[in-house]
């Protein structure tokens, strides 16, 4: 649910009259708005390449094969910090005074800008400190050191980051440089937009652009509608961090209370005041895509590239084929911009499981087959028979527990399938040969825990609630959990697996008796971590529940 809400640009603000923008962070209280042809002008005359690289715009043959379209992938994951943030940071920095230079930049970020601000402020001969939360992984603050930066670890979150940097910035006199909302960092991304018209000069039907802040389909958008306006312009979001897309349907800037944190690359619970001012004039249609489509994609784009893109680096890609599959086009031509590739090497495993998932080559059911002599043959003889043949068992999950004396056995079981939306034919196929099945290959608590967690039973979890929490990976995490928690309840479950992420996925059964649900309420209040209940989730149900 939002938060807060700040008032929508009037009516034609984007055909307002220009101002002077070279030295501001963002565009001050009062001044007049950029017009198309000032956004124009700006990206024509974007200082970029002498840090970025004219990136490649690839066919990706396989993938236009599968979806009869031609598919190009812009490929900003080959910049020289592996994402398109280079050009807008270096763009705005480049524009600083010699006064400002001399004293230096300050940024907030935990990820792609810090990189871009720390090569840019190297090639310029000036001091950037980088403001990064403490939870941000050693690798990404290395990467900043390695390129000049001062970083600094601050706060738990990109918000106390930011309010640091704030702070460091009246303290030392430092030019705060704006990952998004900034008129020279939106020009400086819109370059992008400028390759794309000069290397595809046929037709061209969509680009497919990511959303974080707004500040690359800003400026994207903003080119290719004043030299193409027939191209339509499609921004993608993660479905748990739509900012942009509920900002624009609200009619003014949306606060998202929590985002998802798989794309960290685009969780942004706000969007900024210019970008959602340009966005909205320049955007023809959202689309939001889910983490197991973002998996797919990240291997759709591996199979025609032999690269490895970042979540975000691949939402434009999963949004491709959304697109495709809902308006059912063929001999289209769309271009997906490929935006990064910081991916953590620890994160290959989870994004490789749930690939499968995203392109429903595996589904995942609860089978109930009867505790019986001769019904496990008859139930792999009914997977054998189903509708399109056999299929290859990936996962099977199975352990004697307290339903076999009432007759009935549960099992997880993985299959390979023949296509997409197959999993529901397979269910009513099961429930025909005589067994009772549930489709979980879209539950995300299946996908996340249970899978690895079948037969854990237990007579002695009386008053169990069941409970998804997305924990910091950082130290003392748990600990403020253990010592916010009651002593007088009880942990009856506790499942982590670390996928590599900044965030850590934990599902705990604990025992709290119904007479404490306001204590309990309290306690998730004063936690702050982000949770679901999944009590009554089937697969708890059928698997776990005591």
């Amino acid at each position: 649910m939002p938060a807060s809400r700040t008032a929508a640009p009037s009516a034609g603000a984007f055909a307002a009259s220009t101002t002077d923008t070279a030295h501001s962070s963002t565009p001050s209280a009062g001044a007049a708005a950029l017009t198309a042809i000032d956004y124009l002008k700006q990206v024509l005359t974007a200082r970029v390449y002498d840090v970025a690289i004219e990136s490649h715009l690839d066919p990706a043959r396989a993938l236009s094969r599968r979806l009869n379209n031609k598919v190009l992938l812009k490929r900003e994951d080959q910049q020289p910090v592996f994402s398109f943030k280079l050009r807008g940071a270096y763009n705005k920095m480049a524009n600083l005074t010699p006064g400002q230079l001399e004293k230096g930049v300050i940024c907030a970020s935990a990820g792609n800008h810090a990189q871009g601000v720390a090569l840019s402020a190297q090639r310029l001969g000036t001091r950037a400190v980088v403001v990064m939360p403490t939870t941000t992984p050693q690798v990404k603050v290395d990467a900043v050191k390695t390129l000049g930066g001062d970083v600094v670890l601050a706060g738990d979150s990109y918000s106390d980051a930011y309010e640091h940097a704030v702070k460091l910035q009246a303290e030392q006199g430092l030019t705060f440089i704006h990952p998004f909302d900034d008129p020279l960092v939106i020009a400086g991304q819109g370059t992008i937009g400028m390759e794309i018209l000069r290397q595809h000069q046929g037709p061209l039907d969509a680009v497919f652009l990511a959303i974080g802040g707004g500040g690359l389909i800003s400026g994207v958008g903003a080119y290719i509608k004043a030299v193409r306006p027939d191209v339509k312009i499609i921004g993608v979001q993660m479905s748990d961090s739509s900012a942009m897309a509920q900002s624009v349907a609200s009619g003014g800037r949306v606060k998202l209370a929590d985002v998802g944190l798989f794309a960290d690359g685009t969780a942004v619970k706000e969007v900024g005041a210019e970008t959602f001012r340009v966005a909205g004039q320049v955007v023809d249609e959202f689309i939001t895509v889910d983490t197991d489509a973002v998996c797919a994609a990240i291997k759709d784009v591996f199979i025609d590239t032999r690269s490895i893109v970042e979540p975000s680096g691949a939402m434009a890609v999963a949004a491709v084929k959304q697109y495709v599959a809902r308006q059912q086009t063929t001999g289209g031509t769309y271009v997906a911009v490929l935006s990064g590739a910081n991916m953590n090497f620890d994160r290959l495993r989870f994004v490789a499981e749930r690939a499968e998932v995203g392109e429903e080559r595996e589904a995942l059911f609860a089978v109930t087959i009867p505790e019986e002599r001769g019904s496990f043959r008859r139930f792999i003889e009914a997977i054998g028979n189903l509708p399109a043949g056999p299929r290859n068992v990936t996962e099977f999950n199975y352990r004697i527990s307290d339903a076999a004396q009432q007759g009935k056995a549960h099992v997880f079981v993985g299959l390979t399938t023949a296509g997409k939306g197959e999993s529901p034919r397979i269910a009513a196929a099961f429930e025909q040969a005589g067994f009772s099945a549930i489709d979980l290959t879209h539950d995300e608590l299946a996908k996340e825990h249970v899978r690895y967690m079948v037969g854990g039973r237990s007579r002695l979890a009386v008053d169990e609630r069941l409970m998804s929490f997305v924990f910091p990976e950082r130290p003392g995490a748990l600990l403020k959990f253990l010592n916010l928690m009651s002593p007088s309840w009880n942990i009856s479950l506790f499942h982590y697996r670390h996928q590599g992420a900044d965030d850590g996925r934990i599902l705990v059964g604990m025992q709290v008796p119904a007479a404490d649900d306001a204590a309990f309420h309290t306690f998730l209040d004063e936690l702050g971590y982000p949770w679901v209940e999944e009590t009554n989730n089937p697969a708890y149900r059928l698997f776990l529940q005591r």
